[in-house]
């Protein structure tokens, strides 16, 4: 499956620019309010959507607190040497031409009886729909010994920014020989495949630099992973000697991990004064999702598959990785191809606009060399009351060298057109 920028825009929701039939429909004077939590894929993609699409019969806020944005998505390239940090970086400003209001704030409470969002400096939105796509947080307390102020000695690098530049820091300071430990997170978390590209460019990386001696260890609590017969033999292959994954048969459980002496303790072994620990624990739904009574006992948001909306409330539409999306992955392209659903649903509830039975798509690109890059994905509608997958397709081993090259590109052009997508 090949993908471009347009096929992107165009193909991944057929509906995105849905025929509008007059005027708002609903809710008395002035233009119906959407307020948007959240400015990733899903968030931004959106609030562009809503308000582009409606032609300016929708009022559309977004609510971020950072004016930049880094991607998680393409974050281990840059751990790689592959991409800069700029690369990753995005900013707003293309939202104003569609129409889009952007507050650079943080959103502290959603006031589900008022249909209001509540700043943290007080400030009041009303919304007539409210679209909360706040990604994941971390579950500080899933691994014994760390804590929020041990990600400073042993890092996630799985919310982007701050913690992806110390991440390559630590990376980089590595010396020859010395032993890197990743604590893989259990299901579900956000981007099933990323902890193993992570470790193909972390590998690639001390290769590179002459620090092929070097050891990654990967500490895993799952059977399996995303991709793993394609990763393995692509550690083989590249980074023979370098990678060892443990599965919990194997380490027989994670003990403890120390932030003052970097050691981890499992079952099996102790790995003392490692050269870097990069821990990547449970996640759930973000804090503002979770304080409105929008998750259940997972941790997550459960959402009517058809158009994205809450199960909890019919005015909220819950988008990416914290919503529980059925077969679909928590992934970038899941969000935004989840948004564009949401984004017609609510043009055709607000702007008497027409839509379409709901239809989502997903691919996720892994890089394990620079020429070197696997996929998987597929094509995804409502089932038996969850989203499920209607056809999916996944890399071979053995691909020819041609074949993976050719899969790399699409990696990077794909990344083009869909930041393209999400911020211009």
């Amino acid at each position: 499956m090949s993908i471009n920028r347009r096929q992107l825009i165009t193909g991944s929701a057929s509906f995105a620019g849905v025929m509008m039939f007059g005027a708002p429909a609903v809710l008395g004077q002035g233009k119906p309010r959407v307020v948007v939590i959240g400015g990733g894929a899903g968030g931004a993609t959106a609030a562009k959507y809503i308000a582009k699409d409606s032609a300016g019969a929708i009022s559309v806020t977004l609510v971020e607190a950072n004016p930049r944005y880094q991607t998680c998505f393409h974050s281990n390239l840059y751990l790689g040497g592959v991409r800069d940090f700029a690369s990753i970086t995005h900013r707003y400003n293309g939202m104003k031409k569609h129409g889009v209001t952007v507050v650079n704030g943080m959103a502290a409470k959603i006031d589900r009886d008022k249909k209001e969002v509540i700043l943290a400096n007080g400030k009041k939105l009303p919304y007539d729909r409210l679209v909360v796509s706040p990604g994941i947080d971390l579950k500080y307390d899933s691994v014994p010994g760390w804590s929020q102020a041990a990600e400073k000695v042993m890092p996630h690098a799985w919310k982007p920014g701050a913690q992806t530049l110390l991440l390559k820091k630590r990376l980089d300071a590595v010396p020859n020989g010395g032993v890197i430990v990743m604590i893989a997170p259990p299901n579900p978390y956000r981007c099933p495949p990323g902890p193993y590209e992570r470790v193909s460019m972390m590998a690639h990386a001390l290769k590179k630099a002459k620090k092929d001696r070097s050891k990654i260890i990967i500490i895993d609590p799952k059977e399996t992973f995303s991709k793993q017969a394609l990763f393995q033999e692509g550690w083989e292959n590249r980074y023979k000697g370098m990678v060892e994954w443990l599965g919990p048969k194997v380490h027989d459980g994670l003990k403890s991990v120390d932030p003052k002496t970097n050691t981890v303790v499992t079952g099996f072994e102790t790995y003392k004064n490692a050269a870097l620990v990069n821990v990547i624990p449970a996640q759930m739904a973000g804090a503002i999702a979770r304080d409105a009574g929008l998750a259940n006992a997972t941790g997550f948001c459960a959402i009517d598959p058809t158009n994205m909306k809450s199960a909890i409330d019919s005015n909220i539409y819950v988008l990416g990785d914290a919503c529980i999306a059925g077969e679909m992955p928590k992934s970038a392209f899941s969000a935004n191809s989840q948004a564009k659903v949401a984004a017609m649903m609510i043009r055709g509830e607000l702007a008497s606009a027409r839509t379409f039975p709901a239809r989502y798509t997903n691919t996720c690109w892994s890089m394990i060399d620079t020429d070197d890059a696997v996929k998987v994905g597929g094509a995804y509608e409502a089932k038996d009351g969850k989203i499920g997958a209607s056809s999916t397709f996944i890399s071979k081993t053995g691909e020819s060298a041609d074949l993976r090259k050719q899969t790399q590109a699409e990696n990077m052009g794909w990344y083009t057109g869909i930041t393209a997508d999400i911020f211009g």
